[in-house]
C-alpha cells in the first residue's frame, strides 16, 4: 500500500527498531541511502546496510537476516515484483520500499499489512482499480441448493434449468472479467519507466521532519542528476524536479555579500547554474571533454575525418587556440574562461547544437573545490563499477558511498579519473562500432554485439557502463545513418559478461527521438524471447530491460 504520511507511517515506526537497509547499486540509491543514514544518525537508529546488485543477492540477504530483523527498507529495488511471492516472509515482517522503478507490482500496491510503498504522491502511477484485478472467489463456489423433498418433479426440473442458466452466465462473466483483467495488466505492465528519484523522496522526509541539511539537499540533487545522466526521465520531468530543488537551494544557501566574504575555508555552498552539457570539463581539458561527451561527439560525428575537421572549425569559430583548449581547464587563461560559456553556446548554435546549455547545480567546498552535480554522478558510478579487484565485492559500493561525503575528496578525485577512462573507452568503442558497421538493422530492431577481445570489453560487463555505451552508440548511429527508418528503431546491445561461463549481458534501449517518453518495453520482450527460444536466461537486474 502507498504511504501517505512518510513521517508517521514510516519513520516513526522504524525509529525504535533494528532495521535492515537493502540498497541497489546505482547512484540515486546511494544518495537516498546517505540521507537516510544521516537521519538514523540523528536519532540513534540501529541499522545494518547490505548492498544488493540484483535479485539473487537480495533474496540471499533476506534469507540470511530474516531471523534477526523484522523491519526491512528497500532502496531502488523491490517495487516492480511481487515481494511476498519471491521472499515468502513471516506475517510479522514489514517491508518499506522506496523505489523509482515503475510500474509498481499490483500485489505490492494492494497489500495493506506488510508492504509500505514510499512514493511521491503526485507521480502519475495509473494503477488499475482493485476490482479490475482481484475478485472474491466466494461467489464462484456458492451453489444454489434450494431443493426440498416436498417439491413437485416439474418444479425441481425448472429450478435445475434456472441454476444451469445462472451458472453458465456466471462462467461467461468470469471469462469476460479474466480477459479484461489480462488486457488491463498487459497495458499496465507493458512498459518500464522511472518515477521520482528515491533521493528526492528521502529528502522530502527529512524536510517534513525539519532535519534537512545542505548535505542532504546536495545528495537529492545528485540523485536527480543521476536519472538525467542515465536518461531515465524525460526532460520535462527533470526541469520540473530541478525547480522543486531550486527552492530548497535558495532557502539553504541564502547569504548576503558580507557573509559571503566571511565564509570559512571548509564551508559548503550549493548554487543553481545554467552550465555546459560537457562531461567533466572543469576537471579535464576542454578538448577532451568535447571529444568524449556523447552530445558533441554525435553531433560533430567525431569518429570520421570530416567530423575532426568540424571540431577544428568549431574551435576556430570560438577563437580558442588549440594550446589553450588542450591543457587542463584550470590552467586556461582567465580572460578566456570568463566568457567561455557564452562563446561556446554561440558557436554551438551555428553548428546545430542548440541544447548545449543545461540547468544544473554546482557545489563549492571551501574556496578551491567546485563540482557540478553531473561530475559527482560520473565519479560515483565509475567507483561503483570499477573493474580493479580490491578485496570483497562490497568494496566498490563502500568506496562509492564514501565518495559522496565532502570529507572524502581523495576518493572523489579517484572516481573522476576512473570516469575519464570510462568515457574515453565508450567513445572509442562507439567509433569502432560505427566505422566497422557493427550496428546491424534487422527487422524491428538495431543490434550490436561486442566480441571477446574488443578493447575495454571487460568494462562493459557492468550494467551502468553498458547502458551508457548503448545510449551513446544509438545517439551516434542516429546522427550517422541516412536511413530514416533506422533513426526510429530501438537498440539491443550485448557484451561478454563471464567468458569462462560463456554468459552475455544484454540491454535494450528505446528509440532515440525528441518526443521519447523514456518508456522501455524490452523487459517483457526479453521474457517472451527467452520463452519462445528456450534460452537459458537469468533476469537478475532490478531494471527489467537488462538481462
Amino acid at each position: 500500500m502507498f504511504v501517505t504520511d512518510c513521517r508517521r507511517e514510516f519513520y516513526d515506526v522504524i525509529v525504535s527498531q533494528r532495521v535492515l537497509l537493502l540498497v541497489a547499486s546505482d547512484v540515486d540509491a546511494l544518495c537516498a541511502c546517505k540521507i537516510l543514514q544521516a537521519l538514523f544518525q540523528c536519532d540513534h537508529v540501529q541499522y545494518t546496510l547490505v548492498p544488493v546488485s540484483g535479485w539473487q543477492e537480495l533474496e540471499t540477504a533476506f534469507l540470511e537476516h530474516k531471523d534477526q530483523f523484522k523491519y526491512f527498507v528497500f532502496i531502488n529495488c523491490g517495487a516492480n515484483v511481487d515481494l511476498l511471492e519471491i521472499l515468502q516472509p513471516e506475517e510479522d515482517t514489514y517491508f518499506f520500499v522506496c523505489d523509482s522503478h515503475r510500474p509498481i507490482n499490483i500485489v505490492n500496491v494492494y497489500n495493506e499489512t506488510q508492504i509500505k510503498l514510499l512514493v511521491k504522491q503526485d507521480d502519475d502511477l495509473d494503477v488499475p482499480a482493485y476490482d479490475d484485478i482481484f475478485r472474491d472467489e466466494e461467489d464462484e463456489e456458492e451453489e444454489s441448493e434450494n431443493e426440498s423433498d416436498g417439491s413437485e418433479p416439474s418444479d425441481k426440473r425448472r429450478r435445475f434449468e434456472e441454476e444451469v442458466i445462472e451458472r453458465t452466465m456466471k462462467r461467461r462473466q468470469r471469462r469476460e472479467w479474466e480477459a479484461r483483467r489480462r488486457e488491463i495488466l498487459f497495458d499496465y505492465e507493458q512498459y518500464e519507466y522511472h518515477g521520482t528519484s528515491s533521493a528526492m523522496v528521502m529528502f522530502d522526509l527529512a524536510w517534513i521532519m525539519s532535519k534537512d541539511l545542505n548535505d542532504m539537499l546536495w545528495w537529492a540533487i545528485v540523485g536527480l542528476t543521476d536519472q538525467w545522466v542515465q536518461d531515465k526521465i524525460t526532460q520535462m520531468k527533470y526541469v520540473t524536479d530541478i525547480g522543486i530543488l531550486q527552492r530548497h537551494v535558495s532557502r539553504h544557501n541564502h547569504r548576503n555579500e558580507d557573509e559571503e566574504n566571511s565564509l570559512s575555508i571548509d564551508c559548503m555552498r550549493i548554487a543553481f547554474e545554467y552550465d555546459l552539457r560537457l562531461a567533466l570539463y572543469q576537471h579535464w581539458s576542454l578538448y577532451e571533454s568535447l571529444c568524449n561527451t556523447s552530445y558533441t561527439s554525435a553531433n560533430l560525428k567525431l569518429w570520421s575525418v570530416q567530423g575532426q575537421k568540424r571540431l577544428q572549425e568549431f574551435l576556430a569559430d570560438m577563437g580558442l587556440p588549440l594550446k589553450q583548449v588542450k591543457q587542463k581547464f584550470n590552467s586556461m587563461d582567465m580572460s578566456l574562461k570568463e566568457n567561455l560559456r557564452e562563446m561556446i553556446e554561440e558557436s554551438a548554435n551555428k553548428f546545430g547544437m542548440r541544447d548545449l546549455r543545461v540547468q544544473t547545480f554546482s557545489i563549492h567546498f571551501g574556496f578551491k573545490n567546485k563540482f557540478l552535480a553531473s561530475d559527482i554522478v560520473y565519479a560515483t558510478a565509475s567507483l561503483m563499477e570499477s573493474i580493479e579487484k580490491e578485496g570483497p565485492e562490497t568494496t566498490n559500493f563502500i568506496k562509492a558511498l564514501d565518495s559522496l561525503s565532502r570529507g572524502n575528496l581523495d576518493k572523489l578525485h579517484q572516481g573522476l579519473d576512473l570516469a575519464k577512462k570510462q568515457l574515453r573507452a565508450i567513445q572509442q568503442t562507439v567509433a569502432s562500432c560505427i566505422c566497422t558497421n557493427l550496428v546491424i538493422s534487422q527487422g524491428p530492431f538495431l543490434y550490436c554485439s561486442l566480441m571477446e577481445g574488443t578493447p575495454d570489453v571487460k568494462l562493459f560487463s557492468k550494467p551502468i557502463s553498458l547502458c551508457l555505451l548503448s545510449k551513446y552508440l544509438l545517439k551516434s548511429f542516429v546522427c550517422s545513418t541516412k536511413n530514416k527508418r533506422c533513426k526510429l528503431l530501438p537498440l539491443i546491445m550485448a557484451a561478454p559478461m563471464d567468458v569462462e561461463q560463456g554468459t552475455v549481458i544484454m540491454v535494450g534501449i528505446p528509440p532515440e527521438t525528441e518526443s521519447s517518453d523514456k518508456k522501455n518495453f524490452f523487459g517483457r520482450a526479453f521474457e517472451k524471447a527467452a520463452d519462445s527460444t528456450n534460452s537459458r536466461t537469468l533476469h537478475n537486474h532490478f531494471d527489467m530491460s537488462r538481462r
